[in-house]
């Protein structure tokens, strides 16, 4: 065995791993777009995952693909790398962690069937795993026991599906979380709707402490306490407040893209245009189109009682 052999054997295996791993979290944030659980209401604002696993299969599912075609050369030209140590060690391992995953796999279903938990949304993810671990094994099983003397097309045939299945997973992937452009976007609606938030409480706290509401956003500033009004970082300008009556008040921005909620309540499809992102989009009091918003708040003096001076 030479350190071309070692490298080449180790380096196939782990991007192995990784292009498995990968497609597996890809396969589940998908699910959990597509099957939303009430249950589970937490989303991940920037689709993060979805942009780790999908970055890793672009790099590393090609490198995977060019390793294993450079080893199946190798083997035609000298068929006795098959009995390598460092070949037979690292397929055995990938056969034993598939195995593993396979046998925990359907563990965790028979459990969730007898506690009542199956749904689409889990029975989807048990048959990723289910899926992906299963091929794996099965194609590293013939592949311990293949014969370079007969030609076969499974090789071929097994990178083909990957391929696929792969691709499918990444584009689905780019339906769910848009185009990075549409990420700034989100970012920039997810920043207003926080600034906006962080105001109304300033708003809040200024009328309880002096019984009255702000004329304009530059009276909130406090030097003291160091806060400063935010402004929409993505126009450079102030947001705008209007003093309503005695006790309420309108706070309005400029949005690029629907909240989660206001998309919902469109009847639009969780997996259309644009993806649901956002903590705080969650709440009905904070859902918006992709224009501009404003939002009336009222101040109950019994929830939110005048601060007295003695």
């Amino acid at each position: 065995m030479t350190p071309k052999d070692f490298f080449v054997h180790v380096g196939t295996m782990v991007a192995l791993y990784v292009s498995s791993i990968s497609l597996i979290t890809l396969l589940f944030q998908i699910i959990n777009v597509a099957f939303p659980d009430s249950l589970y209401s937490f989303y991940d604002p920037y689709s993060s995952g979805i942009r780790w696993a999908v970055a890793s299969l672009i790099i590393i599912f090609p490198l995977y693909i060019f390793l294993s075609w450079f080893l199946e050369r190798e083997y035609k030209v000298m068929p006795e790398k098959l009995e390598l140590g460092i070949r037979r060690w690292l397929t055995f391992l990938t056969l034993f962690v598939a195995g593993i995953a396979v046998t925990i796999d359907l563990i965790v279903l028979i459990n969730s069937f007898l506690g009542g938990e199956v749904t689409a949304r889990f029975g989807l993810k048990v048959l990723a795993v289910f899926v992906v671990a299963g091929l794996v094994f099965a194609y590293y099983l013939w592949d311990l026991r293949k014969n370079t003397a007969t030609s076969t097309q499974i090789p071929k045939i097994f990178a083909g599906v990957s391929v696929i299945v792969v691709i499918g997973s990444i584009v689905s992937g780019f339906i769910v979380m848009g185009s990075p452009q549409t990420q700034r976007l989100m970012r920039y609606d997810n920043q207003k709707t926080s600034d906006l938030q962080n105001i109304q409480w300033q708003i809040i706290n200024y009328w309880q402490q002096k019984q009255t509401l702000p004329e304009n956003l530059t009276a909130l500033a406090d030097p003291i306490s160091n806060f400063t009004t935010p402004v929409d970082l993505q126009s450079n300008e102030m947001y705008e407040y209007r003093k309503v009556s005695d006790l309420s008040f309108e706070l309005c921005a400029d949005f690029n893209l629907e909240s989660r909620d206001f998309a919902r309540s469109s009847g639009k499809s969780s997996l259309g245009y644009p993806a649901p992102y956002g903590f705080d989009e969650s709440s009905i009091n904070w859902q918006h189109g992709p224009d501009r918003t404003c939002f009336t708040r009222t101040i109950d003096p019994k929830l939110y009682p005048p601060v007295k001076n003695e």
